[in-house]
């Protein structure tokens, strides 16, 4: 018989689209790294085995539940949906050292604790040093049988001889197939040994569970194909020096998508944490200036997190915007109604938000708690402890519903929430959690109304007058500034004035901004100009009153030159 030449073909490195000839780009993807060459595979070479039956009418199939395997971890249970599926492919990915082999490794011996028997595949690890960690974990490893193989082929023989109830691979990118030349981690290597484990797993109905490592944009490496492969794919998420991780699943054809499992890295492994949210606000303090909490909704389940924020003056022209756990065009957009709508001096501010936890928020439902942290942290205002900020913001500063709200309601109820701020819109779910005072507003002006409220204008008024007695600098600006709206006042389109004609600092004059002496009058992309608050209109009037009275005379007289 004629050998058959297998003719070569060309992937692409970041999503494995097959082309028959090379081109300098990827016409799937759009990718600009060049193709790599590979052979191609059989026409059998199919992803699962072909069915012996003929087609079957849909109206006959069984809509019946697939049976499940459970792993003694309820929250990782839940996330794929209740269990393993048997003959599903699981995919797990994270950083390095974010502790997936620790993960499936209990996974595992959770497994074998039933009477199964489990292979695990190891092709970075020796079996002396899977044996450590499973000591350290409290793991004594009956029907747990290690394997140290890099050969897809063998580890196939192996298998087929033991028969395994589950088999783990650690990793996916380790693996390599005699037929294909390319060297292990390669695209076509991962992508030709994933499918025939595969294939193999899919034949004899055996759930498998790879770990696969990410690349530096924190995708899965290999290629783009490889997720479209599996059943499940789940990404461990936190942070190094944070004992907190996230198990998300991204993709799962058995149970729903988007959920996530709150875990803690422990001396004895992963343990589950049963309360998220009260994990995540155990630390948050009362009183802190910048800090908002929200719900947000991940997968069915409402989950209370902690938005901080912080502002400074920036040393660049224009402030940066620095997001981490909330999206950075949302920020963006966020900081520019802040600034539009509030008239927060945002342009020459260094703006910080982060999610406490490590916890990823991509729902529009955490707008108006990042909103409100932003104005709390310039305001110098702290939220109340117990207030929680639910909804979607638009460019004009309106608030719009978020679906779900009475369940986010009644889990900040649970924790001992009193107080929610909520769309209008919103306002018949909002009173039907007990415990719960909610203030539906429009606008995002009545929210930073309801939860910073101005302090009354007379008292106001009087702590500005200490505070020019207190500060010349203060007190030579307002007098000068007082001189200058005298002049300007007749004018048609008086609209302020800049720092220079004052001879003062920006720095000082946004200073003086958050102390309500100043506001700013009009902004350009070349200039702020400014003008007195009305309390320190108020404040000067009765400083000179009380002057001339013969109380306190002092440097901030407004009368006298001050140095």
């Amino acid at each position: 018989m004629a050998k058959v030449e297998r003719k070569a073909a060309f992937f692409c490195s970041s999503c494995g689209n097959e082309s028959p000839q090379w081109m300098g780009f990827c016409r799937a993807c759009g990718s600009q790294q060049p193709l790599v060459v590979a052979p191609t595979v059989s026409p059998a070479a199919a992803w699962v085995a072909a069915a012996s039956e003929g087609p079957a009418e849909l109206a006959t199939i069984s809509t019946e539940d697939v049976p499940r395997i459970p792993l003694n971890m309820s929250e990782v249970d839940r996330v794929l949906g209740g269990g393993l599926v048997p003959g599903s492919v699981v995919l797990m990915a994270g950083d390095p050292g974010i502790g997936k082999s620790t993960l499936v490794l209990q996974l595992a011996a959770s497994l074998c604790s039933s009477g199964r028997a489990v292979f695990y595949i190891s092709g970075e690890e020796s079996a002396h040093q899977i044996k450590g960690r499973a000591d350290r974990l409290g793991i004594g490893g009956k029907g747990l049988f290690l394997l140290g193989e890099t050969s897809v082929e063998a580890v196939l023989r192996h298998l087929d001889g033991a028969r395994p109830a589950a088999v783990v691979v650690d990793s996916i990118q380790t693996m390599y197939c005699e037929g294909a030349p390319s060297t292990p981690g390669s695209v076509a290597q991962v992508r030709e040994s994933a499918r025939l484990l595969l294939r193999w797993a899919k034949a004899r109905n055996i759930p498998l569970l790879l770990v696969g490592h990410v690349t530096k944009e924190g995708e899965v490496a290999g290629p783009r194909v490889l997720e479209h492969m599996v059943d499940a794919v789940l990404y461990l998420e936190g942070d190094s020096v944070s004992a907190l991780r996230i198990l998300r699943g991204v993709k799962n054809r058995f149970g729903s998508t988007n959920e996530v499992a709150v875990l803690a890295m422990t001396e004895g492994g992963l343990q589950e944490v049963p309360d998220p949210s009260a994990a995540l606000l155990g630390e948050r303090r009362a009183g802190v200036v910048g800090s908002v909490v929200t719900s947000v909704m991940q997968g069915s389940r409402p989950i209370l997190v902690e938005v901080q924020a912080l502002t400074a003056p920036s040393s660049l022209p224009a402030g940066r915007r620095t997001a981490n756990g909330v999206d950075q065009g949302r920020l963006v957009m966020l900081a520019a109604v802040l600034a539009q709508r509030l008239g927060l001096p945002l342009a020459g501010q260094d703006v910080i938000v982060n999610v406490v936890g490590g916890l990823e928020v991509q729902e529009p439902a955490a707008d108006l708690a990042v909103a409100l942290a932003i104005a709390s942290s310039v305001r110098g205002v702290p939220v109340g402890e117990r207030t929680v900020a639910i909804g979607e913001l638009g460019l004009s500063g309106e608030l719009r519903r978020v679906p779900q709200l009475e369940r986010r309601l009644r889990e900040a109820a649970r924790l001992g929430f009193t107080q929610a701020v909520v769309p209008a819109s919103a306002t018949e779910q909002a009173a039907e959690v007990e415990g719960l005072t909610a203030h539906a507003v429009m606008h995002l002006r009545e929210a930073a109304a309801v939860v910073m409220p101005r302090r009354e204008r007379a008292s106001g008024a009087a702590d500005l007058v200490g505070l020019l007695r207190n500060d010349a600098e203060a007190a030579r600006i307002v007098r000068v500034a007082l001189d200058l709206e005298r002049q300007g006042a007749a004018a048609p389109s008086y609209l302020g004035w800049e720092w220079h004609q004052v001879q003062a600092a920006p720095a000082k004059l946004r200073q003086m901004v958050l102390q309500g002496l100043l506001q700013v009058g009009s902004r350009s992309a070349s200039a702020i100009c400014y003008r007195l608050t009305v309390g320190a209109r108020e404040s000067a009037s009765g400083l000179v009153a009380q002057d001339a009275n013969g109380v306190a005379q002092g440097p901030a007289h407004l009368g006298e030159e001050v140095p």
